[in-house]
């Protein structure tokens, strides 16, 4: 079983990364493999809405969001992390992460998200991280991905990746986090080896409200 631990801050090593990477240590110890996939500077560019990928099968644009599609592939679980951004998340995860689950849904290929288990993580120096958090989980609910929390709201605090661990409490519930990713993923695979199926899949339905 492996998890796919996305940093969507512009530094490599920074706040976001820090908290990624406690995770990932604790993940280990507990017997799940892991991998930090960064976006780091990369220009990702937001949707175009033109619909191209549920004719093509992949999104139009070329600058990675396919190949982390594919890559996605491979993971059972994920966790997404991102600085906050004026009460928001960073501008290159969202349009990032706009792209992958519309792309992913629009070309029939939802099914690379659906049923696993994901996570959400926000760093702040601060303050806007419980509206960062919300608007991260939207992108699992929509996609029928049971959401992993701690034992507090997944955050950290701090300036710099010092500072970040420092924050005792808030590297505690990376820990814990990780502890729950997997004992989630064991229980999934335990139901599996069981013969418990996954839930019936209905045909998408969509209404719209204006006629």
């Amino acid at each position: 079983m492996k998890v796919l631990l996305v940093n969507g801050s512009p530094h490599q090593n920074g706040c976001t990364y820090t908290a990624l990477q406690e995770i990932a240590d604790t993940l280990q110890s507990e017997g799940i493999a892991s991998e930090i996939y960064q976006l780091g500077i990369k220009t990702i560019s937001g949707c175009r809405g033109c619909g191209a990928c549920s004719k093509i099968g992949h999104c139009v644009i070329e600058d990675g969001v396919n190949e982390f599609v594919e890559k996605a592939k491979e993971f059972d679980g994920f966790v997404f992390g991102s600085p906050v951004h004026y009460a928001s998340a960073g501008g290159s995860i969202t349009s990032f992460m706009d792209r992958v689950f519309f792309s992913a849904f629009m070309s029939g290929r939802g099914g690379v998200f659906t049923h696993k288990p994901a996570a959400a993580v926000v760093s702040a120096r601060r303050s806007g991280t419980t509206a960062t958090l919300d608007q991260l989980n939207k992108y699992f609910t929509i996609s029928e991905m049971p959401i992993i929390s701690g034992r507090y709201w997944n955050m950290v605090h701090g300036h710099n990746a010092d500072e970040v661990r420092q924050d005792l409490e808030g590297m505690q519930n990376m820990r814990i986090l990780a502890r729950n990713m997997a004992w989630h993923l064991k229980c999934w695979e335990a139901g599996k080896k069981a013969g418990v199926e996954l839930p019936k899949q209905e045909e998408i339905v969509l209404t719209n409200f204006i006629r």
